[in-house]
């Protein structure tokens, strides 16, 4: 009896380890490490993957519903460049950037304030034509990249304790397009040589956050949510604010960040680094009233309308 039990608890403990020691990838990482699990597999490390609030979405802007409360967001700190070195880091997934102050954000129909702790990006690849790589997307449309300032109350200590409470974090999604160069990115991605590799970390002079973000005049009209963190554990209870107006970085800059590794030197291009789009499910998206500005499919919709009356009217 005794010699079946521990049999039995070795098995599990193996099973344990098995689960425990998946190693999450995206999709564009299987062709090198075949055994990882991609975003299709993710479930498998954590079930909440599979849950019924995951992001990113993509937004039907036909069924967005408008809410009165969503005001513009109070940006506090953005424009201080602060003292100390941000810590930036190539973790395997993204590039990610480690604040060293600590910004905030209310209003906005948030309940309460959350301070800013880290950045990170998500892109797509340089082929022919630059293959976008945003999480969201609007009506279906993606853009090349996607930056995501995460924040966590004010009253938590870190990510983790955040995740203890129902609306513990708070995520800013920025959509960015290939335009004109944006010198104010220059500090930053002249850093990326320094963290080509995983597990490579360099520090960074400071920037003030407002200088990576549009204007807070454009910063009017957004999209909020309930979601998810968009990589294991898929933590839901996210409440996620993405802009309409996109950041702007030439070609020449969004190709930069796919030139720094998933592993280790000679292996795979960092490319694709996002996850699918996620299931709506019952969960509803809402838009801000704080523009007089409709959404696209709206603005067609109302165009399509007044001429249909006005060729009633002159028939």
């Amino acid at each position: 009896m005794e010699l079946l039990f521990l049999v039995l608890f070795s098995v599990h403990i193996l099973k344990t380890e098995a689960v425990v020691g998946y190693h999450w990838c995206y999709q564009s990482q299987k062709e090198e490490q075949p055994t990882c699990k991609d975003p299709r597999q993710w479930h498998l490390i954590d079930a909440t993957c599979k849950g019924s609030y995951q992001s990113p979405i993509n937004i039907v802007t036909k069924n967005v519903i408008y809410d009165k409360s969503l005001q513009p967001l109070n940006f506090e700190g953005y424009d201080v460049k602060g003292s100390s070195k941000w810590n930036i880091e190539n973790n395997g997934h993204t590039v990610k950037i480690t604040l060293s102050t600590s910004p905030k954000i209310g209003g906005g129909g948030l309940r309460r304030k959350y301070r800013a702790i880290e950045l990170h990006f998500h892109w797509g690849a340089p082929e022919t034509v630059y293959l976008p790589g945003s999480e969201h997307s609007i009506d279906g449309e993606k853009q090349a990249m996607e930056l995501h300032i995460v924040h966590i109350r004010e009253d938590a200590v870190d990510i983790d304790s955040a995740k203890k409470i129902p609306d513990g974090i708070a995520v800013l999604g920025f959509f960015i397009k290939v335009d004109e160069e944006n010198k104010n990115y220059a500090t930053l991605i002249n850093e990326l040589d320094n963290v080509q590799y995983k597990g490579k970390t360099s520090q960074m002079d400071p920037l003030p956050l407002s200088s990576l973000i549009p204007p807070e005049d454009d910063l009017r009209t957004y999209y909020r949510y309930d979601g998810s963190l968009t990589t294991p554990d898929c933590h839901e209870g996210v409440i996620w604010t993405v802009f309409e107006k996109p950041i702007e970085l030439s070609i020449s800059q969004v190709s930069q960040f796919a030139r720094v590794h998933f592993d280790g030197k000679n292996s795979t291009y960092m490319t694709e680094n996002f996850r699918p789009i996620q299931l709506l499910n019952e969960r509803s998206v809402y838009w801000s009233s704080a523009s007089t500005l409709l959404p696209p499919a709206k603005v067609l919709m109302l165009v399509l309308t007044l001429t249909y009356i006005l060729s009633s009217l002159f028939q």
